[in-house]
């Protein structure tokens, strides 16, 4: 059965979407002859009527389609409008955090319950992780899971932000809305990163095994010595390979900043994982330093969480979340333009 994208009243796309689908929201008044709609395997748009198989569903005959429309961004079928790809931006650092705390602190109910439920899921992975024999399987599970579930999460905060009824129901969206998607960002985004720090381990290993010494996790818990021994040596060849790490951290670092929006992307636009994150690039590269910037003041106050007896962080990590999105509006809002 053919898939299909159309252009909703919200002038935004949706798809791939079923026939079944599109008779619902015709029945349900969402949509029209004049709707604008195409296949999945097409690349014109033209109005919902000229469809032989929705055709009989619209009481009067559909209007002359207008011209093919060609999506802006082609590069994917799902970007929708992508406007904001031709202008400049510039964020307010400070004006963010004021703003996410605003916004938190207005409806402090839903976004604490939020993010005492991502820190409970984080705190659960974490601990089941550790069981012998089954606890990679957990941590495979949480892996799996942690592209939908912070795509769910941001998506809260986003609703939040453009003041659109949250829910704390919505941090689970990403698993319904785009699970797959979400969890190709974070499976590609790691992979990559991953890669950047490849020397480094590699470096690190190879000056363990110089050293001859040998280890079995069983013996280490009944010697407390050899632990010792151990954590000294482990610590000194970090000090000795840091120029390694520093040199590997580099790009780390960069490239993660640069896809930082790519989740929120496939949330808010539709957009393919790959799309999502060439997307977020390229406005992110406009002005690296100002997002970095904004990263690290996120990082400091949720610092200062946990020191707050951890307590802190139920207020601190709401707060960074809006904030996030609030420089999400500021560079890729349609509306700005």
């Amino acid at each position: 059965m053919a898939n299909y994208f159309i252009i909703g009243g919200d002038t935004k796309e949706y798809g791939p979407i079923t026939e079944a689908d599109i008779r619902l929201w015709i029945a349900e008044g969402r949509l029209n002859a004049q709707s604008s709609a195409r296949r999945e395997a097409d690349a014109s748009w033209v109005s919902l009527g000229n469809f032989p198989e929705f055709a009989n569903l619209f009481s009067t005959p559909p209007t002359i389609a207008p011209p093919p429309v060609t999506p802006e961004f082609s590069a994917s079928p799902s970007t929708g409008s992508t406007t904001f790809l031709q202008r400049d931006y510039e964020l307010d650092l400070g004006g963010c955090i004021t703003r996410g705390w605003e916004l938190v602190k207005g409806n402090l109910g839903v976004f604490l319950v939020g993010a005492l439920i991502y820190l409970l899921v984080q705190g659960a992975a974490s601990a089941l992780g550790n069981i012998p024999l089954v606890g990679p399987l957990f941590t495979i599970a949480n892996f799996v899971i942690s592209g939908p579930f912070m795509g769910g999460v941001l998506w809260l905060f986003l609703r939040g932000v453009r003041g659109e009824p949250a829910e704390v129901g919505d941090i689970f969206a990403g698993f319904k809305r785009a699970f797959v998607p979400l969890f190709l960002v974070t499976l590609v985004q790691s992979l990559l990163i991953g890669l950047c720090m490849t020397p480094f381990i590699i470096v690190l290993v190879m000056k363990f095994i110089a050293t001859g010494m040998h280890f079995n996790p069983q013996d280490l818990e009944n010697n407390p010595a050899a632990a010792q021994e151990l954590v000294k040596t482990v610590l000194g060849l970090l000090f000795v390979t840091l120029p390694v790490l520093l040199m590997c951290l580099i790009p780390a670092i960069y490239l993660g900043t640069c896809w930082k929006f790519s989740l929120p992307l496939v949330m808010d636009k539709g957009m393919d994982f790959w799309t999502a994150m060439k997307t977020s690039f390229k406005m992110v590269n406009k002005h690296w330093w100002q997002v970095f910037g904004l990263l690290i003041l996120i990082g400091l106050l949720n610092v200062a969480g946990f020191m707050a007896c951890c307590v802190g962080v139920l207020f601190t990590m709401p707060v960074g979340f809006a904030a996030l999105m609030f420089a999400y509006e500021t560079i890729f809002d349609e509306r700005q333009n």
